[in-house]
């Protein structure tokens, strides 16, 4: 419920365990959280980032979403939320010399982006 007391549709998409980084993710969520969808579609396909594949497919879900559920069209659709979120840590072990382990932590993401209809 926003301020004027009326209910504003969301629809979110959720990638758990996304297999990025929470830093290398974040790099790319804060340059298209606020815009609308279809910004946010070409932002992401020029990005050089490799995080920007599975993001691109979240924001994707997110605006099948809303164009299956609620009857949205995706061209009022915008970010209103994108969060990621760390999540486990997968830990390995790398073989060294003289019979040593070097600790591996291979870090994983939650990735939530949430599309609002422009009013």
């Amino acid at each position: 419920m926003n301020k004027s007391g009326e209910f504003k549709l969301a629809v979110k998409a959720i990638h758990k365990r996304a297999p990025i980084s929470p830093q290398k993710a974040r790099r790319v969520i804060d340059q298209i959280r606020g815009h609308s969808y279809e910004e946010a579609l070409m932002i992401l396909e020029f990005m050089p980032y490799r995080a920007c594949y599975p993001i691109l497919q979240l924001l994707s879900s997110a605006a099948a979403n809303a164009n299956h559920n609620l009857n949205l069209s995706k061209s009022i659709l915008y970010i209103s939320e994108a969060i990621v979120n760390e999540g486990p840590r997968l830990k390995r072990f790398q073989p060294r010399a003289q019979g040593r382990a070097y600790p591996i932590s291979k870090s994983k993401s939650h990735i939530k982006i949430t599309l609002q209809a422009k009013n």
